[in-house]
């Protein structure tokens, strides 16, 4: 007879134990409010790295009077201004005051010439006066429809009756973390003094205004030798965007039949769009210089 077969007997001392079923985590419990507040930070972040654009205008305004001072013209000047639409504007040779011009003109204003022109368009506005003589004052000026947060007057004259200044201004961009430095610039006439004049534009935006900061310097160069463009862009990375756009700088003066290129709009950390010469009609009769207007993407 063949033996029987023995049952296997496990040792239950050493016998593994029988692997249980996972369990799963309970549902989690969202936090709307901290999902409200992590969605408005997402949007902030992305809203300040998105691109933001303005215009601007610059225009020597030749104290408000038509070449060779035989009218006075500011109202007209002021429905031109307008008409551009521009966020900022840079002008030059703007009156302060003139205690004898009032009696001669029945159009003349009782305010200041820049005061006069931001009228309800443009609610910020600074001034720099640069020259000084017995009846007044005039110098440049830039018109805001963003706040203006701070804003000086540098004195760059270098000797001699001629002063000329460089007005500095910081505007509050909205959505944006990042000021935009607005410069007004005019030069002065002999090429020793402007490019003194230039380095110390130079001095102005690599020392005095953060490096990443957006920049926009734009008036009257008087730059007739084209002799800016590379100091400018080797010692303070100046980009003049009529340079960047078509090859070079526009001509600007004499207005009515344009040869010298005055006139700029110099832009760092900034990229300029469709720079444009205004038209001559009617800004000829408006300027001995031609306005200048471009779009300035940050």
């Amino acid at each position: 007879m063949r033996p029987p077969l023995s049952t296997p007997v496990r040792d239950l001392a050493h016998a593994e134990a029988p692997v249980a079923a996972p369990v799963a985590d309970p549902p989690a419990v969202l936090d709307m409010d901290e999902l409200e507040s992590d969605t408005k930070t997402a949007l902030a972040a992305a809203s300040s790295s998105t691109s933001f654009s303005f215009k601007v205008l610059t225009v020597n305004i030749h104290k408000g009077f038509t070449f060779l001072n035989r009218k006075f013209i500011l109202p007209e000047l002021r429905e031109a201004v307008r008409s551009v639409g521009a966020d900022v504007v840079f002008l030059q040779e703007v009156t302060g005051t003139h205690t004898k011009h009032a009696d001669r003109f029945d159009n003349y204003p009782d305010t200041p010439h820049y005061e006069f022109l931001a009228d309800t368009i443009w609610p910020q506005f600074a001034y720099g006066r640069n020259a000084v003589y017995t009846n007044g004052h005039h110098g440049n000026a830039v018109l805001s429809k963003f706040p203006i947060v701070r804003f000086e007057n540098r004195d760059v004259s270098i000797s001699g009756p001629e002063r000329r200044g460089l007005l500095h201004c910081e505007l509050q961009m909205p959505g944006h973390g990042v000021n935009v430095h607005a410069i007004c610039v005019h030069l002065g006439l002999l090429e020793s003094h402007r490019m003194q004049q230039l380095q110390m534009l130079c001095d102005l935006v690599r020392k005095d205004i953060p490096p990443h900061s957006p920049v926009v310097a734009a008036g009257d160069f008087n730059d007739w030798r084209l002799r800016a463009h590379g100091l400018l862009e080797h010692n303070a990375d100046l980009h003049e965007v009529f340079v960047q756009a078509h090859g070079s700088a526009a001509r600007t003066f004499p207005a009515r039949f344009p040869l010298l290129q005055l006139d700029r709009i110099y832009v760092r950390n900034a990229i300029g769009h469709v720079p444009v010469v205004l038209p001559r009609k009617p800004w000829s009769h408006l300027s001995d210089h031609a306005p200048l207007a471009a779009e300035i993407e940050l």
